[in-house]
C-alpha cells in the first residue's frame, strides 16, 4: 500500500513522512518541488502524483478559503479515478469554511478520516510568528481568548494511523492538547523556558492585517486575518479527545513542548 503524502516539507506533513518511513510503510512525498511536482492549481499533474496511492492525506494551506471545496472535490473525483481507497483531510477547528471541505471527504464514498486540529503550538517555531517569538513579542488579534495548543506531532501520530489501521474509517477526530491557556499565559510558558521574556499584545485586526502584508500580501493577509476574528471568538474555547480516541493516551502538553523547542535555541537571541 502506497500511502500518497500531500503537503510533504509542511508543519504536519514531514512529520507523516517520518513515521510512515520508520514504520517501513512504502510512501510518496510531494510539493511543489517534489518529482512527480505537485500543485493545487494543476490539477492536470494530479493523475502522476495519484498512480498507484491507495491512501492519501490531504492538506490544503487554505482550507477555509471560499473556493476551496471545488478544489477538494476536484482532488477527491481524481483520486477515486486513480483507485484510492482511503482519505486522511486536516481540518481546522472552529472553521466554518472547512466544514464544506469536509463535508466533501465525508460523503466521498471512500475509507475516510477527519483530523480536525486546534491551533498549532509548532506556530510558535515554525513559520510567520516564530520571528516574533524570538525577538520577544506575540501581537495577535485574539484578546484573552483560551486554545488547547496542539502538539503536531500528535497531529501526525493520529494521521499515520488513519492512513495505515482500517478502525479509524468514518471517525472525525477533534485534535487538541490537554489543558486552556491563554495566549498570554503561552508566552509565560515560552519564557520559562526559554528563559529569555516574551510577552504577549492583544492587537486589533487591522493592525494584524498591516503587519501580514509585507510577508504574504493582501489576499493571504485578508484571509488570516478573517480566520483569526472566526476563529478567536471563543468557539474553540474546549477541549477535544481526539488523541485519547485514535491513540489511547495523552496528549503532549505545552510546557512540554516548550521545553523540548527551548533545547533546539529556536527562540535563542
Amino acid at each position: 500500500m502506497t500511502v500518497l503524502v500531500l503537503g510533504a516539507t509542511g508543519k504536519t506533513g514531514r512529520r507523516v513522512v517520518s513515521r510512515l518511513a520508520d514504520a517501513g510503510v512504502a510512501y510518496r512525498a510531494v510539493g511543489r518541488r517534489s518529482t512527480p511536482p505537485f500543485s493545487w492549481e494543476d490539477p492536470a499533474g494530479w493523475p502522476a502524483v495519484l498512480a498507484g496511492a491507495r491512501s492519501a492525506y490531504i492538506v490544503h494551506p487554505e482550507l477555509a478559503a471560499t473556493g476551496a471545496p471545488a478544489v477538494i472535490e476536484a482532488f477527491v473525483t481524481a483520486a477515486k479515478a486513480a483507485g484510492v481507497e482511503r482519505l486522511v483531510l486536516l481540518s481546522g477547528r472552529g472553521e466554518a469554511g472547512a466544514r464544506s471541505s469536509e463535508e466533501v471527504v465525508e460523503t466521498s464514498g471512500l475509507n475516510h478520516t477527519v483530523v480536525r486540529a486546534s491551533w498549532f503550538a509548532q506556530n510558535f517555531t515554525e513559520g510567520l510568528l516564530q520571528p516574533a517569538v524570538a525577538a520577544g513579542m506575540i501581537a495577535l488579534p485574539a484578546g484573552d481568548v483560551t486554545e488547547p495548543f496542539v502538539d503536531a506531532d500528535d497531529i501526525a501520530d493520529v494521521v499515520v494511523a488513519a492512513l495505515t489501521e482500517d478502525r479509524h474509517a468514518g471517525r472525525l477526530y477533534d485534535v487538541t492538547g490537554p489543558r486552556l491557556m491563554t495566549f498570554a499565559e503561552a508566552a509565560a510558558a515560552i519564557s520559562e523556558a526559554a528563559g529569555t521574556p516574551v510577552g504577549y499584545a492583544a492587537i486589533d485586526p487591522e493592525t494584524f492585517r498591516a503587519a501580514l502584508l509585507p510577508a504574504v500580501g493582501p489576499e493571504q493577509a485578508d484571509m488570516l486575518t478573517q480566520l483569526c476574528v472566526e476563529v478567536f471568538d471563543g468557539r474553540n474555547e474546549k477541549i477535544g479527545y481526539g488523541v485519547q480516541e485514535a491513540l489511547g493516551r495523552e496528549p503532549r502538553d505545552f510546557a512540554g513542548f516548550c521545553r523540548a523547542a527551548a533545547a533546539t535555541g529556536v527562540w535563542a537571541r
